[in-house]
């Protein structure tokens, strides 16, 4: 499958969406892997993991980077040499990466009803706008949010770092296609403008929700 999607979020932003229909074989033939990612790769016991894995690769490539040039620092956050920075994200049979020059963090879920189950676990601040009583919204909802605290880890990815405590999202619309969000942590307050958008593929079943930060 080519690319699913690309997104121009700005002039010096973009996303890009790889839906994974390949197999592992016709992925893997496709790319070039240094040998530290060869052995990453080697290492996943999870066939669709493994494709996941060569679809971001597939990805940089079509941005003009090779496996060479993406990088990950001692906490598993990917980086390049040059002034771009990007974030990575893959679920079920997408897979997806912004690029900026600006600080970015991107998350893509499938929406499910059982995110309500572990709602508790990373919800507090957004409870005072959220309405369980009325579930679809409810769960889509759920999933912007949860979208947005992993996007905003993964742009400061600090130990510590609570989704219920220390990560807020202000109230929003799904008629809307942003809202904004803040993180207090230690005596650090930053502040994210967040942006959500709804996936959907015709090959398989299912919704997906597609949220990317930017530090503000």
């Amino acid at each position: 499958m080519p690319l699913f999607k690309t997104i121009q979020c700005n002039e010096n932003t973009r996303i890009l969406i790889w839906e994974i229909t390949e197999s592992f074989d016709e992925l893997y033939s496709r790319v070039t892997l240094k040998e530290k990612t060869q052995k990453r790769l080697d290492g996943m016991k999870s066939e669709m993991h493994q494709r996941a894995f060569l679809s971001v690769r597939m990805l940089i490539q079509e941005m003009g980077f090779t496996d060479k040039d993406l990088h990950y620092d001692e906490f598993g956050k990917p980086y390049f040499d040059c002034h771009n920075y990007i974030s990575i994200t893959h679920s079920y049979h997408f897979a997806a990466i912004i690029i900026s020059d600006q600080t970015v963090g991107i998350d893509m879920e499938l929406q499910r009803e059982k995110i309500q189950r572990i709602a508790d676990k990373f919800t507090d601040y957004e409870c005072d706008y959220l309405n369980p009583g009325l579930t679809e919204q409810y769960v889509k909802k759920l999933t912007v949010i949860w979208g947005a605290k992993e996007a905003i880890f993964k742009i400061r990815n600090e130990k510590g770092i609570s989704f219920k405590d220390h990560i807020l999202v202000e109230d929003f619309s799904l008629d809307e296609p942003q809202t904004s969000a803040s993180l207090h942590f230690d005596e650090l307050i930053k502040d994210f403008d967040v942006h959500y958008k709804e996936i959907q593929s015709d090959n398989f079943e299912g919704k997906f929700t597609l949220v990317y930060a930017f530090e503000k």
